[in-house]
């Protein structure tokens, strides 16, 4: 395995492997179990696989944890030997960004719900270091975790709307036993909140139950998801939506295909999920 900090580093491992196809999973590092099911993703489909490792503070808001996102490179880089990875590209700031951009790409009615919402110019900033770490490494397909499926959207959006030849893949989310999502920030949980956490998934289940069994009216779902949250846990909701599967649009009546998106604060972290339901 190849590391580096740099991009024009990159450029030249990447050229003595033309031919291969090349697979990129984009992290912010300290990595785990779901980070490796999106590497084993990209073994089965290419060649060579690049991670890259970048703490993007475009994508983080002022009052919002980019301080305390954990980091912890020198576990990532032995993550990323023991999961078969063939380069890791893990830039400091200044090498992403040199001196303030002229340019950004701006989100119409996808960034305007959800995440997008709730952190103004998160998804802006996301599309802009992914925009930039796919010309870097030029990668024929990249493997993005269903956990965030929100960006997985805006991302193939960006690659659509641009004709960057990528393609990109959703992996579904990795669980604990408990059903909680991986989730680098599930670190700053405590214990009790990482047991209450669990509540998340089992209230998307529930929800999806009654969903299938004819229960159409988005209000009430999102009610007893709400019930359900304040029952078991000593976290609030910070956002929940049920929106179309398709485009993401908002509905009155459940008749096709939906994501239930939720988003959940606890006392130092704030977790998200969401499920697929299909009618």
């Amino acid at each position: 395995m190849q590391s580096t900090k740099s991009i024009q580093g990159t450029r030249e491992i990447l050229k003595n492997h033309k031919g291969k196809t090349i697979a990129m999973v984009p992290t912010m590092g300290y990595l785990h179990e779901g980070h490796g099911a999106l590497i084993k993703a990209a073994k089965e489909k290419a060649d060579f696989v690049v991670v890259s490792i970048f703490v993007n503070p475009l994508q983080f808001g002022p009052n919002e944890d980019f301080d305390s996102y954990p980091r912890d490179i020198d576990h990532d880089l032995a993550f990323c030997q023991k999961y078969g990875v063939d380069l890791v590209f893990h830039p400091d700031i200044e090498e992403m960004y040199p001196k303030d951009m002229e340019f950004t790409i701006r989100i119409k009615s996808m960034a305007s719900i959800l995440d997008g919402r709730k952190r103004p110019g998160h998804f802006e900033g996301v599309v802009t270091v992914i925009a930039k770490l796919f010309n870097i490494v030029q990668p024929d397909y990249a493997f993005f975790g269903e956990k965030d499926r929100q960006q997985l959207m805006i991302i193939k959006a960006l690659v659509t709307d641009f004709n960057l030849p990528v393609e990109v893949f959703g992996v579904p989310t990795k669980r604990e036993e408990s059903g909680l999502a991986k989730s680098s920030r599930n670190v700053n949980l405590t214990e009790t909140e990482r047991a209450e956490a669990a509540s998340i998934y089992q209230a998307l289940n529930m929800a999806s139950e009654h969903i299938v069994n004819g229960e159409d009216s988005p209000s009430k779902i999102a009610s007893e998801i709400k019930i359900y949250i304040e029952q078991n846990t000593s976290a609030h909701i910070d956002d929940l939506a049920i929106y179309s599967a398709d485009g993401l649009k908002e509905i009155d009546k459940i008749q096709e295909d939906v994501i239930i998106f939720i988003a959940v604060k606890f006392s130092k972290t704030r977790l998200i999920d969401n499920l697929y339901v299909k009618i």
